[in-house]
């Protein structure tokens, strides 16, 4: 059996951006990073349950409804597969998360709240755009 150990903090704030650090056939887990307050993704979702683990700073979790929770360092959420959330980060100074779903990375599905289609379809700068909170054109 093979064991790989991740200093996750230390990766998200070399990378400063998000990374898949572990991925195989069954399961995959990613470092997010959000250097700044303020910095948030889109409203999304995907087609697996998923957890969130909030290593440092604070983590705002937004919801279609107008709800929202938060999220700070030691706290995990559980979101079932097809829940629309955006993330924020809603400290004062860096977000690093850690998640995980079943399945390989390849195999996830990133279904925008207002498109309502799988933004991987879209041209990259689209693409990352949108991830990063901008606008539905």
């Amino acid at each position: 059996m093979a064991i790989e150990i991740i200093d996750t903090v230390k990766l998200a704030h070399d990378l400063k951006k998000r990374k898949v650090v572990i991925n195989t056939p069954r399961f995959h887990a990613w470092v997010h990073y959000y250097p700044d307050p303020g910095d948030k993704d889109d409203m999304h979702c995907h087609n697996a349950d998923q957890t969130f683990y909030v290593i440092e700073g604070e983590c705002t979790m937004r919801f279609p409804d107008g709800g929202k929770a938060v999220m700070k360092p030691g706290m995990a959420a559980l979101i079932t597969g097809g829940s629309f959330y955006q993330l924020e980060n809603s400290g004062d100074g860096p977000m690093v998360m850690m998640g995980n779903r079943s399945g390989p990375s390849e195999a996830i599905q990133h279904i925008n709240y207002e498109l309502r289609k799988d933004i991987k379809q879209l041209a990259p700068e689209e693409t990352e755009r949108i991830r990063h909170g901008g606008s539905v054109r």
